[in-house]
């Protein structure tokens, strides 16, 4: 990528803004389903209430002109997708603050002081993560192929683009394998980093972070860091399994789901045939996926994603 200078981040624990699925959750939803169903705890009211951790979380982007500071200003990393996970010196923990029970050996050697970062294997492989990850009893041979992917040192003094350079030599220093830092690149103009977004997502990415090299580090969602892909995801209510036809029948066809803002729809596309034979439940809580909204607030080409799990 021409006239980008990369800064490595080898410590680095990347807050990205969202302590729930991947994606920032707003209030509860302004109007309660009208069916008789049980209504667990939303999205929303899960993040209030577990989310213990001071994490820096980001704010989403529909388009890189959002931007208020000059493009040269932000430090530009893939957005892995992994599960968040945070040291506290002691333990590695969901950004929910639940243990993560990962092998002994995968922590040996970690530092006495908090890192976060995420939880990785590889592009396209985030299902078969988030199952060796969210196991009670670890699997030696699923945890080999993880690494840790640090993108932040929250307890550090001065702003991101210190706290990264101090963050550079811990890798090296504790000579543990699967300790890596995530890349972090400098453009000098919108353009050019949405010519890298674009190639990251033509390679299979989710997508990018940028974060403001002068940003103090923030416990909150913060309006320093930006997350940007070329869609986003939400979660919604299961209010019914609607039954399908054709080479559907005898299954489910599609949901009929409703999502924070009360908006009701169906979501019809991303199940494969065991989903369809054992849908997610009514009551549940499912992430879909989406290009855009209607001028009425339905989401669409809304695509499931996964059941809904709030680490």
């Amino acid at each position: 990528m021409k006239s980008k200078r990369r800064v490595f981040c080898q410590f680095s624990c990347i807050a990205m803004m969202s302590a729930v699925s991947g994606q920032g959750l707003g209030a509860s939803p302004q109007k309660k389903p009208s069916s008789s169903i049980a209504q667990p705890q939303t999205p929303a009211s899960i993040e209030q209430s577990q989310i213990t951790l001071p994490l820096s979380l980001p704010t989403s982007l529909s388009n890189l002109d959002q931007l208020k500071a000059d493009a040269s200003h932000y430090l530009v990393s893939e957005k892995l997708d992994g599960v968040r996970a945070y040291w506290d010196g002691k333990a590695l923990l969901f950004r929910s603050g639940r243990k993560i029970h990962c092998p002994p050996w995968f922590t040996q050697g970690f530092p006495a002081f908090p890192i976060d970062g995420e939880l990785w294997i590889a592009r396209g492989k985030f299902e078969e993560l988030s199952a060796a990850v969210r196991r009670q009893r670890a699997d030696d041979a699923e945890w080999k192929q993880i690494k840790y992917c640090l993108f932040e040192l929250p307890d550090s003094l001065g702003d991101f683009e210190q706290r990264l350079q101090t963050l550079q030599a811990l890798p090296k220093r504790l000579q543990v394998p699967w300790l890596t830092v995530v890349e972090q690149n400098r453009f000098n103009t919108k353009e050019q980093i949405r010519e890298y977004f674009q190639k990251l997502i033509a390679d299979g990415a989710e997508g990018i972070v940028l974060h403001l090299a002068e940003a103090n580090y923030e416990n909150k969602r913060s309006d320093k860091i930006f997350k940007y892909k070329p869609y986003f995801d939400a979660e919604a209510i299961v209010i019914k399994q609607l039954t399908g036809n054709g080479k559907f029948s005898g299954m489910m066809g599609a949901l009929l789901v409703e999502d924070r803002f009360g908006k009701r729809f169906k979501l019809g596309s991303g199940f494969d045939q065991d989903l369809r034979k054992k849908p997610p439940p009514v009551g549940s809580w499912v992430t879909f996926r989406y290009r855009d909204s209607t001028e009425s607030g339905i989401p669409r080409f809304a695509t499931y994603l996964r059941q809904y799990d709030p680490d």
